[in-house]
C-alpha cells in the first residue's frame, strides 16, 4: 500500500525557529506521523535569523529559480534544504532577499509591524505550491499551521484544483491564537489574485485581521484544528457553523488524534462513494 503523503506549512518549527508553540507541534506531528509510516515534507520561510551554519542549510539549485508574481512585479524564489537527522525529515527553506532577509520576523527593532507582511505571506503561499510542484510530489494531505499560512486552502482549492499535484489533496488548518493585532494591507485580497481566480475568491481576506485569516482558511479548507484554548468567539463559532471535521483543543496533544483525523477526511470520498 502507497505511503501517505502528508505536507506541513508553517512559518516556525523547532530547532530552526521558535517563537510560539507552533514550532514544538510542527516538529513532532510529523515525526509522529512519520513513525506510523507516512511521507513527510516540510516548507517554512528562511527568515533571516535563522542561523544557516548552524542548521546546515544549502540552496537545491534544482528548486530554485523561480520567480512569485505579486503585484505585477517578479520576485525571484530561492530553495534551501536542511536535515533533521534525529528524525530523517527534510525541511525546505524559501529565501528571498527583500522579503526575508532580516534580523526580526513579523516586527522591525521597534515592534512595528511590517507594512509588507501581505505580500510575505502571499509569497510564501503562493511559493510553497509551486515548490511542491517543481519537487513533482503530490501530497494526500496539506496541513497549514497559522495565519502565514492562511492562503495556501484557498490557492488549493481555485487555481491548483485541477492541478495533477493537488487535485486530491485534503487541507487541513490549525489555528493558533491569535498573534497580532494590527490589519494587513488594505489591498491584500487584490494581491492575492492569481491566475484562474476571481475577486470573489479572495473576497474574504479583505480587512485582513488575524480572525479573518484564520475564517478566510478554514472556508476553504476540509478540516480544522483548534490547536490552542485563546481562539476568539466569532472564529470558534465560524469553526461551528462551518461543520468542518474539528479536532478540538483539549484532543490536540495526542498526536495519535491527528493521525485519525486524517484517515477520517482521506477516507471521506471513498465513503460517499460506498
Amino acid at each position: 500500500m502507497a505511503k501517505t503523503k502528508l505536507l506541513i506549512v508553517t512559518h516556525e518549527m523547532s530547532p530552526f525557529l521558535e517563537l510560539t508553540k507552533i514550532s514544538e507541534i510542527t516538529r513532532q506531528l510529523p515525526q509522529a506521523m512519520q513513525d506510523k509510516g507516512f511521507e513527510i515534507r516540510i516548507l517554512m520561510p528562511r527568515f533571516g535569523n535563522i542561523n544557516e551554519r548552524r542548521n546546515r542549510l544549502h540552496e537545491v539549485i534544482r528548486l530554485s529559480g523561480m520567480n512569485i508574481i505579486i503585484d505585477d512585479n517578479d520576485n525571484p524564489l530561492i530553495i534551501k534544504v536542511a536535515s533533521i537527522p534525529a528524525a530523517r525529515m527534510q525541511v525546505y527553506f524559501l529565501d528571498n532577499e527583500d522579503y526575508f532577509q532580516r534580523k526580526y520576523v513579523f516586527r522591525d527593532k521597534e515592534n512595528k509591524f511590517y507594512a509588507d507582511n501581505d505580500e510575505r505571506t502571499i509569497f510564501f503561499c503562493k511559493g510553497a505550491l509551486e515548490t511542491v510542484k517543481k519537487l513533482g510530489w503530490a501530497p494526500d494531505i496539506v496541513h497549514c499551521h497559522g495565519w502565514m499560512t492562511s492562503l495556501v486552502p484557498a490557492y488549493i482549492k481555485t487555481t491548483y484544483k485541477n492541478d495533477p499535484t493537488f487535485k486530491n489533496s485534503k487541507v487541513v488548518y490549525s489555528i493558533y491564537e491569535n498573534c497580532f493585532t494590527e490589519t494587513l494591507n488594505v489591498d491584500m485580497h487584490k494581491k492575492a489574485i492569481m491566475n484562474s481566480m476571481t475577486a470573489d475568491d479572495t473576497k474574504m481576506f479583505e480587512n485582513a485581521d488575524c480572525d479573518v485569516l484564520h475564517m478566510a482558511a478554514v472556508s476553504y479548507s476540509d478540516a480544522v484544528v483548534l490547536a490552542d484554548e485563546n481562539i476568539h468567539a466569532n472564529v470558534l463559532k465560524f469553526v461551528k457553523d462551518s461543520n468542518k471535521p474539528t479536532l478540538a483543543y483539549n484532543l490536540t496533544e495526542n498526536f495519535e488524534n491527528f493521525y485519525t483525523l486524517y484517515e477520517e477526511i482521506s477516507n471521506e470520498e471513498l465513503a460517499s462513494l460506498a
